[in-house]
């Protein structure tokens, strides 16, 4: 369990860096992506803290 958490955090920050990364592209049509590649990152955060959460309550997540 303790590596999915990790692997989820790791997404996280994988689609973290892609946002910043499209945010900061020269070309003016990639702010778009930056917004979509940053709401995935944000997903994937809100789901780590939450099998982290579960993980410590000591349940097994559905």
């Amino acid at each position: 369990m303790k590596f999915d958490i990790t692997l989820i955090f790791t997404v996280a920050a994988v689609w973290a860096v892609l946002a910043l990364a499209y945010a900061l592209a020269p070309w003016s049509g990639m702010i778009g992506y930056a917004w979509v590649w940053g709401f995935g990152a944000a997903l994937f955060l809100v789901l780590g803290l939450a099998l982290r959460r579960a993980a410590r309550r000591g349940e097994r997540p559905a």
